[in-house]
C-alpha cells in the first residue's frame, strides 16, 4: 500500500456541532471501513484529523454508513462541510517523536 492511499484527502460530507447539554459530546471522526483499514485505523481508537485551519486528535468511528473518500465530524474546529482534511494514525512508536527522554 502507498502512502499516498493511506494518506488520501477525505471530503467532510457532515459536521456535526454538540451543545454542553449533550450526552455524547467531543472530537470524533467517522469513516467508512475501507478508509480506516486503508489507515490501519479501528474503532475507538485516536487519530489526527488535519484540516485545512488546524489540526485535533479525535476518536476513530468506524461506519459503513460513511461512504468511502468521505469523513462525518463531530466537535472538530477548523473544518466545514465539502472541505479536505487528513486523517492519520498517531506515529507513537518512532523515537524522534517522544522527545529527549533516555
Amino acid at each position: 500500500m502507498t502512502e499516498d492511499r493511506r494518506n488520501r484527502p477525505l471530503r467532510v460530507s457532515q459536521f456535526i456541532g454538540t451543545r454542553v447539554s449533550d450526552p455524547d459530546r467531543g472530537p470524533q471522526v467517522r469513516l467508512s471501513p475501507e478508509d480506516a483499514k486503508a489507515r490501519l485505523l479501528v474503532d475507538g481508537e485516536l487519530a489526527w484529523v488535519y484540516g485545512p485551519r488546524r489540526q485535533e486528535l479525535a476518536t476513530v468511528v468506524v461506519d459503513e454508513a460513511v461512504k468511502r473518500g468521505d469523513v462525518v465530524l463531530r466537535d472538530i474546529a477548523g473544518a466545514s462541510p465539502s472541505e479536505l482534511v487528513r486523517v492519520v494514525k498517531p506515529d507513537l512508536d518512532s523515537h524522534t517523536r517522544r522527545g529527549h527522554f533516555a
